[in-house]
């Protein structure tokens, strides 16, 4: 589910009351200007990352013309200025449709930019590949030349340079294809790729849920190829509409339901030197699911870490890759479920570092080859939320946590490096305050710094191993010439607190009107997504739907419950065979605690989500206890038995072991319980949370004869996607709102 959407949970719009539109004055964020060129955020940096020797930093900007088109930019790190290296428009200045493949494995990576949207350095540092609206380009380091490797009528997707910088590699048509950059010719590894058999590609399940993108892996000096061969004639086929401005297609899409059977699997390794395919043994159970896949730093490993159906159990694979043959070396198991991570790291000594919570809390450990675990590297009450780089000449490992003196601190991340041969307490690179992610360059020297707090945008910098910043790439500076200007001075910091549930602490944001007066009651939205994620309460720049909520004259308010966030194993289990139960306890609790501030006003308090923060707003309204006035539910789970294997089966089990829960998560029953108006909103070709979900609760209520509104998207996904459909959304938004808790509403009138 890649957090369903996330991000649009937080799209919350509200009215403008009468006060904020008189004499349209500059200073007041409006819907229009949101969705507007260039973007309020800034000339944020993405996709940052350092070449090989850390000599030259590339990233990804959005054009001042079209926030929506990307170009690689590139900048050497001795403080040079930055310079364009590949300009989307330039080389495709007319961008035609995508295939319904690259469509698909973009919606997976919540992609919704055109141009260059992701690119990939050679282990070298000589070239940069750039995918580039279906072709490949290939950027020179020294000269800046760009090549162009493709340009054919099928979409080359996931393609890679060799670690080498010998070859390029993608898929297409099904198919793994290499190309030799010194001949100038490309082979195909693969040529049976068709119908419902596909080679090197990830699986629907493992791009949605399992965050693994990718289908093929390099061995380090370029002899093997590790890839998948899928086949998805197992997969039930379940009808969909894809209905679009122009008419619909039905689309047969194949789709594992929770409980049903997944596509089968296997891994192959084509050695190039022989050119022999040969099958790698994923044990006799064939209902497995292939979760990661790494090559030892001599590439004489293959790595595989394989999850059981039930996801219980992990475990770590060495594989031989001349013969296929493994061992299982490691095994991690849950009595709920082990998470997956991507904090695995194969050292030159043989020894890796790989992550567990066995302890209760996600912490990294030391392994020998043999899988036999020499000690744990960090340690405590905290999470380890990523493995950001290594350094093996000083034997430091570099992590982020969300984590102060040795405590979780969840509002809050940082960067700290510590010894992996002689573990103590790990020391603070970055400062405290904000939110940062970082990127470790390989000789662990430098790193590629992102940060933002309430009161600063993304910025991104190179930074000494030391803390101290060698050079901006995207300084971002809040001023002046900032697009955001204008409306600084009305913003709004948020408020930080906590609330105690089954003695767990929930982290809560409050953003409040400009002009508050505490004297005054103010309606409420409350912001909600509710589902297992990376939370949503941080110490971040907050985004510009927060602020139109407040200059409409709303508190925003938005707590993490149970289950959400990178905390310890038991409260992200708390939800365990029961979605929908504790989380909407907990935002009881969140509701009960508004009411006893005497500014909020009891009767109108509203509830906004879309994807799981859909289906929490259908719960919240139908949960007495709630007493909400309104809600909007964007593209929700309605019936868990609709959803897909790895994610709903993770968390609540097959419907048939599990019966209970999913009766009591399914929505259908509870609609007569609605204490608010309801706005129920849906993409009509929706691939991941199928229309379906909602056309059942259109139908339900229907036929109970209850009044509610709905708005469609025709040919849009899991995302409303693009300013014109975005400016029609938050517009939707406004009007519903004014009606139901703003200006317009009842309520206001008495």
């Amino acid at each position: 589910m890649r957090n369903l959407l996330l991000a649009s949970a937080l799209s919350l719009i509200v009215v403008v009351p009468a006060v904020a539109q008189e004499a349209n004055d500059p200073s007041i964020l409006t819907v229009e200007r949101v969705f507007a060129n260039p973007s309020l955020v800034g000339p944020a940096a993405k996709g940052v990352s350092l070449s090989p020797d850390g000599e030259l930093v590339a990233f990804l900007r959005s054009r001042e013309d079209d926030v929506n088109v990307q170009d690689l930019w590139a900048m050497t790190t001795d403080g040079g200025a930055p310079f364009k290296l590949i300009d989307a428009r330039a080389l495709v200045p007319d961008a035609g449709e995508l295939s319904e493949a690259e469509i698909a494995r973009r919606e997976r990576m919540r992609i919704s930019a055109r141009g260059v949207v992701e690119y990939s350095w050679d282990e070298q540092g000589r070239y940069i590949l750039a995918p580039l609206e279906g072709d490949v380009f290939l950027a020179e380091r020294e000269g800046g030349a760009v090549r162009r490797l493709t340009e054919t009528e099928a979409d080359e997707i996931d393609a890679k340079v060799s670690p080498k910088g010998n070859y390029v590699s993608w898929v297409r048509d099904q198919d793994l294809v290499v190309y030799d950059l010194a001949a100038g010719a490309e082979q195909a590894i693969t040529t049976d790729g068709d119908g419902l058999i596909t080679w090197a590609t990830a699986e629907f399940i493992a791009q949605e849920e399992m965050d693994r993108d990718t289908g093929y892996w390099w061995s380090p000096d370029e002899r093997f190829i590790a890839m998948q061969r899928t086949d998805e004639s197992t997969v039930d086929v379940i009808p969909r509409l894809d209905i679009s401005g122009g008419g619909a297609t039905v689309i047969e899409q194949r789709y594992p339901r929770a409980g049903r059977p997944n596509a089968v699997v296997d891994l192959y390794v084509h050695d190039r030197t022989t050119g022999q395919r040969i099958k790698v043994d994923l044990g006799a159970n064939p209902d497995v699911y292939l979760a990661r896949v790494n090559w030892s730093a001599d590439g004489k490993t293959l790595y595989v870490q394989r999850q059981s159906r039930d996801q219980k159990t992990l475990d770590l694979l060495a594989v031989d890759p001349t013969t296929g043959q493994g061992r299982v070396i490691a095994t991690q198991t849950s009595e709920a479920w082990v998470p997956l991570t991507h904090d695995f790291k194969a050292l030159a000594d043989g020894t890796f570092i790989w992550s567990s919570e066995e302890s209760g809390w996600k912490h990294l450990y030391l392994h020998r080859a043999d899988g036999r675990r020499i000690r744990a590297v960090t340690s405590g009450d905290y999470a380890v939320t990523g493995l950001n780089g290594v350094d093996e000449r000083t034997g430091t490992v570099f992590f982020t946590a969300s984590m102060r003196d040795g405590k979780e601190w969840p509002i809050e991340q940082q960067l700290f490096g510590v010894s992996y041969r002689r573990p103590g307490r790990p020391v603070e690179i970055t400062p405290r305050g904000g939110w940062w992610s970082a990127s470790v360059n390989k000789t662990g020297t430098a790193y590629v710094g992102n940060y933002n707090d309430p009161d600063t945008p993304p910025q991104s910098a190179l930074y000494s191993i030391d803390g101290e910043r060698l050079a901006w790439i995207e300084e971002n500076r809040l001023d002046e010439n900032h697009p955001f200007w204008p409306y600084v001075a009305r913003q709004r910091d948020p408020e930080f607190g906590t609330l105690q549930s089954h003695g767990e602490t929930l982290h809560w944001q409050m953003s409040t009107p400009p002009g508050f007066d505490p004297s005054k009651t103010y309606p409420v939205v409350m912001q909600v997504y509710g589902g297992p994620s990376g939370g949503g309460v941080k110490r971040a720049w907050q985004p510009a739907s927060t602020q139109l909520v407040t200059e409409a004259g709303y508190v925003v308010f938005r707590m993490d419950n149970r289950g959400e966030g990178y905390r310890s194993a038991r409260f992200k289990q708390a939800l365990y065979l029961k979605m929908g139960q504790p989380e909407i306890e907990d935002q009881v609790l969140a509701a009960d605690y508004l009411r006893t501030l005497p500014f909020v006003d009891d009767d109108r308090i509203a509830a906004m989500g879309w994807s799981y923060g859909g289906f929490m707003t259908l719960h919240m309204l139908t949960e007495p206890k709630m007493g909400l006035a309104a809600a909007i539910s964007g593209a929700p789970v309605t019936d868990w038995s609709l959803y897909d294997t790895h994610y709903t089966e993770r968390f609540m089990s097959t419907p048939e072991a599990n019966p209970e829960g999913y009766a009591a998560s399914d929505i259908l029953e509870q609609l007569p319980l609605m204490t608010g108006r309801l706005l129920l909103m849906h993409g009509m070709a929706d691939d991941n949370v199928i229309f379906e979900n909602t056309t059942r609760v259109l139908n339900a209520l229907q036929e109970k004869s209850l009044p509610f509104e709905t708005m469609l998207y025709p040919g849009q996904r899991h995302g409303i996607r693009g300013n014109e459909r975005g400016l029609h959304q938050w517009r939707t938004y406004l009007d519903f709102l004014d009606r139901t808790i703003g200006s317009r509403s009842p309520a206001a009138q008495d």
